[in-house]
């Protein structure tokens, strides 16, 4: 008899999500039922501009529209936050509203935390950020006893399939070492997520469908793990069919609204295992570095790397990546070939040098790799920066 292997899985703070129903209602309802009188939106400026999004959203709330933020960069810039969080006290915000891609949702996920510390400049946030010591162990401030939980709530409605809207961990960037940087707190993650579909009409192909091979990436380095589960295993798969019928019915018809909401449905059960507790390998934490260091868009990350680290761990997980190859219709091919036709259908780039990352840039992205949440619990063990050396050698 096999003895069943122990295991947890770790829940959030966040209380529902909503699918299906327009946003800006669902917006207004859920500020009412929290109590909000003084809603801030941190909205993507594409939005406010060039849409009546974030008009109707302001209209709905009526008089619980406290003021609208949309300064936020790719990559979530230190300044950028602290300019989001100085709006957010001047209004005496008592909910966080953010619309938009991964940038505005990370934004809005830690300027709560930077209210209730009383963080006023980006060098301060240093010593709120996650970091990795010498023997590769996380060293997270949100669990120390001085670190002041939030006292507001935030609410997300995505723009893009990158997922950060499900997780109590956000990511930004120092604006002096180009480094991008993890900051977790339980009640980081939304008390709230919106998913509307026909928000998304406005969100350019090439983000959407990047942002969707972002979270391909979640479901593949989960089925990749050897920390995985069942529960999250089925989810990850359950996620990367969604993903991969629903990414080609939209770029075959961008007006296939359920296509749209299947794959947000999908984003949602990629993003459960990472918030349970199954950590991402390589892909990952070499993409939050390609992000910050080389100002490379956050799905063109895993566009990049999610194949080449496939073909990098096959010789240790060989058996597990056998499942997400069946995914493709194929069990017995080469998931980081199968992997690398879908993105290549989807028409992103499949190179280093395709984002403008050169050799130059090698070393140092691989030694920063090496302090990356996730840069030492790839399935085949990287121990130093040479390990990630060839896996950036086989992406070039």
């Amino acid at each position: 008899m096999t003895n069943p292997k122990p295991g947890s899985v770790v829940l959030t703070s966040t209380e529902r999500v909503i699918f299906g129903e327009p946003a800006a209602q669902a917006i207004a309802a859920e500020a009412a039922r929290l109590g909000a009188s003084r809603v801030m939106l941190i909205a993507s400026a594409s939005l406010a501009t060039e849409t009546d999004v974030i008009k109707k959203i302001v209209a709905a709330l009526g008089d619980r529209h406290a003021t609208t933020f949309t300064g936020v960069q790719p990559h979530v810039p230190r300044t950028d936050v602290i300019a989001a969080t100085d709006a957010a006290r001047a209004a005496n915000a008592d909910l966080i509203v953010s619309v938009g891609g991964g940038s505005v949702t990370d934004c809005a996920k830690i300027v709560p935390i930077c209210l209730s510390n009383d963080i006023r400049t980006p060098e301060a946030m240093s010593a709120y950020h996650i970091q990795v010591d010498a023997g590769g162990n996380l060293v997270n401030p949100g669990d120390l006893p001085s670190f002041k939980p939030q006292t507001i709530r935030t609410i997300c409605v995505p723009t893009t399939l990158s997922g950060g809207e499900f997780n109590p961990l956000s990511g930004s960037t120092d604006p002096v070492t180009k480094h991008k940087q993890a900051y977790q707190q339980r009640l980081m993650a939304p008390v709230a997520v919106i998913l509307d579909p026909e928000l998304t009409r406005h969100t350019p192909d090439w983000l959407w469908f990047s942002t969707g091979v972002r979270s391909l990436d979640h479901a593949i380095e989960t089925l990749q793990s050897f920390q995985s589960n069942d529960y999250c295993d089925g989810l990850a798969e359950s996620a990367l069919r969604l993903l991969v019928e629903g990414l080609p019915r939209v770029k075959a018809n961008p007006n296939d609204m359920e296509a749209r909401m299947k794959c947000q449905i999908g984003v949602w059960q990629s993003m459960l295992p990472i918030i349970g507790g199954v950590p991402m390998g390589a892909s990952h934490a070499i993409g939050h570095v390609l992000g910050g260091l080389c100002d490379v868009p956050h799905g063109y990350t895993s566009c990049v790397m999610s194949p080449f680290v496939l073909r990098w761990n096959a010789s240790v997980n060989a058996d597990r990546q056998k499942r997400i190859a069946a995914v493709f219709g194929q069990p017995d091919g080469s998931a980081g070939d199968l992997v690398d036709a879908f993105i290549t259908s989807l028409g992103m780039p499949r190179s280093l040098g395709a984002v403008n990352v050169t050799e130059d840039r090698f070393q140092t992205i691989a030694e920063y790799t090496m302090q990356d949440i996730w840069g030492r619990t790839n399935p085949r063990t990287i121990s130093e920066p040479a390990d990630v050396l060839q896996i950036l050698a086989l992406a070039k």
